[in-house]
């Protein structure tokens, strides 16, 4: 995730690490050669240019329109998923402080808890992004632990069962009565309840219909584009397409970006800080 201030208006304005620009480029350069192929043809082959008079382009200022519309759509959709899945991953922050205190003050010092807590958190992250990785959790659980999780294909639930029959052990050993542990069980639950809000991202992507529709309007729009702007601004409509172009272009790809917060791209969540976070909490809550 890219921290920026702002408020630093002309610093922000010049960025280029964290943006899409290298995206839109990759894109932009086809819809500029065909300005100036249409804008060549105008003005080198005399047969071609009745065919790029000025004309009333109200279809394709209705097209724009429409397009528009779907492109704020799809953005609103694609930002609802990324803040969603920050607001899941600060109710699994504050959730994990939670569980971490309530053992350490009713079943005495529980720093394997601790370890249970922050290795979840760290499996968790690497669970979304489907990364079967887990060198981080060697610290935190015994080689055992770590054996079976590498074994599961949900190394995070594997790890709330843990952290489950730690609060049971407790209970049958007398250190905690029944409503304690229930207590301490829902806060468990609750770390399963976000985690399966997470997944529930990470694994309805933007309707596939919706997403090939929008890609093929803002494409035939942009093509069509040097057509309506031609006839009427001459040359100047190359360096106009090529404005609008990476507009609507990059809005788009920016939305794409977004639609999965979980990722190693530049504007995905922090996950690495917040896990990081986490551990760091877990570590003073146990021994306080």
């Amino acid at each position: 995730m890219i921290v920026y201030e702002p408020k630093d208006w002309l610093k922000v304005m010049c960025s280029v690490r964290g943006t899409v620009i290298s995206q839109v480029m990759e894109r932009l350069w086809w819809i500029v050669l065909i300005a100036v192929g249409i804008w060549a043809l105008r003005e080198w082959v005399p047969m071609a240019e009745p065919v790029f008079r000025p004309f009333k382009p109200i279809g394709h200022t209705l097209l724009g329109l429409a397009l528009g519309l779907l492109i704020v759509f799809h953005n609103n959709c694609a930002y609802d998923r990324y803040w969603e899945g920050r607001k899941l991953w600060g109710a699994i922050v504050n959730t994990s402080r939670n569980l971490i205190r309530g053992t350490t003050i009713y079943a005495g010092p529980a720093p394997d808890m601790a370890d249970y807590v922050a290795a979840y958190a760290f499996a968790l992250k690497q669970h979304l992004r489907n990364d079967k990785d887990l060198s981080e959790l060697k610290e935190l659980v015994s080689p055992a632990v770590l054996d079976e999780l590498a074994a599961t294909a949900n190394p995070p639930s594997l790890l709330a069962v843990r952290m489950s029959r730690w609060i049971l052990d407790r209970q049958n050993n007398g250190k905690i009565d029944t409503v304690t542990a229930q207590s301490l069980e829902s806060l468990v639950r609750l770390l399963l309840d976000n985690q399966g809000g997470c997944e529930r991202i990470l694994r309805t992507p933007i309707p596939f219909a919706y997403a090939v529709h929008i890609k093929q309007m803002l494409t035939l729009y942009l093509i069509t584009l040097p057509f309506a702007l031609v006839g009427e601004m001459g040359w100047v409509a190359i360096p106009a397409t090529a404005v609008i172009a990476f507009g609507m272009i990059g809005i788009e790809v920016a939305g794409t970006e977004i639609e999965d917060p979980f990722g190693t791209d530049p504007n995905d969540l922090p996950l690495e800080a917040i896990c990081a976070t986490i551990q760091r909490d877990a570590k003073i809550l146990a021994v306080a």
